[in-house]
């Protein structure tokens, strides 16, 4: 007994020791390694010199930290409120076969989460240039031809064009993660439905959206962690600007680090970004666990 119990431990060992070895090499260590530099002032040459906490005292109390923080606010919510319902609400519509056209719709609803995302920035770039596609768009319904869109000239503003370009091209990936888990639904549960009379709204409110809460909270979860490190569409459309108007934490981080050489304190940025989606994660975990446990409870 003494002898198969140590054999399950040796192979649950050599089992494990490659995923633990590359998850200390790519995650453990760079972290541990942003935390010490974090709180020293290197430039990315030279022995770096323990400063202490300067580094968190002066990116707190730099406005652009705090307006960086609120766009990210602003790129989590389009996530949370914008993409991934919106993602559901065209799996469902696909799913129960309400349009005609289902595959062509299932191509077009996905294409953009293929694009690279420096050709997306590209292209809505010009969009929404000043004498761009919108521009011309509203110059025409006003009859206004010297119209010019100032969006990006307003510093409430300019990261509005941003958080359309993310809910136009991640929300495919959430319609694909819905519409596959929505392919699980027992067709013989949907008929029964409506034979029992059910109309549309009552299987989505009472047989679908119950099975979808794992799904949405995972999805949440995505979307997060996704949000707080998105930074290249951005970097190109406005690289921040004008000034810092539309800056996230990201760029912010990658800025500082690799264009002003302050490599002690972009890593104090990336320690509380990897805080912020920890602590984020964690809550969204924690209602995921709820909202499972009180569905787990309904179906008993």
């Amino acid at each position: 007994m003494a002898s198969a119990a140590k054999s399950d431990r040796i192979s649950y060992a050599i089992l494990t020791a490659p995923a633990l070895l590359i998850y200390g090499l790519v995650i453990v260590i760079p972290v541990v390694y942003s935390l010490v530099l974090s709180f020293t002032d290197w430039a990315g040459a030279g022995i770096p010199n323990f400063i202490g906490f300067t580094n968190y005292v002066v990116m707190f109390s730099d406005p652009i930290f705090w307006w960086g923080l609120r766009n990210n606010g602003l790129v989590i919510l389009v996530s949370l409120i914008g993409q991934i319902p919106l993602g559901f609400f065209l799996a469902y519509v696909i799913y129960r076969r309400l349009v005609r056209g289902a595959g062509f719709f299932e191509a077009v609803i996905f294409f953009p989460a293929l694009l690279s995302p420096v050709v997306v920035a590209l292209l809505f770039g010009v969009v929404f240039a000043p004498t761009g596609l919108v521009s011309q768009i509203i110059g025409r319904a006003i009859n206004d031809p010297m119209f010019s869109l100032t969006i990006f000239n307003s510093k409430n503003t300019a990261i509005l064009p941003y958080l359309i370009v993310l809910l136009w091209m991640y929300t495919g990936i959430y319609f694909i993660i819905f519409l596959a888990n929505l392919q699980k639904t027992s067709p013989e549960m949907l008929e029964a439905a409506v034979l029992d009379g059910a109309n549309e709204w009552h299987i989505l409110k009472s047989l679908i959206l119950p099975q979808q809460v794992p799904v949405f909270l995972t999805s949440a979860i995505y979307a997060v962690a996704g949000s707080l490190k998105s930074f290249e569409i951005l970097w190109i459309m406005t690289n921040g600007g004008p000034s810092y108007y539309s800056s996230v934490l990201g760029l912010y981080m990658i800025q500082n680090t690799f264009s002003f050489y302050k490599y002690g304190f972009g890593s104090a940025i990336s320690v509380v970004l990897i805080l912020l989606s920890v602590f984020l994660i964690l809550i969204l975990s924690a209602i995921a666990a709820r909202f499972t446990r009180v569905y787990e409870e309904g179906t008993h």
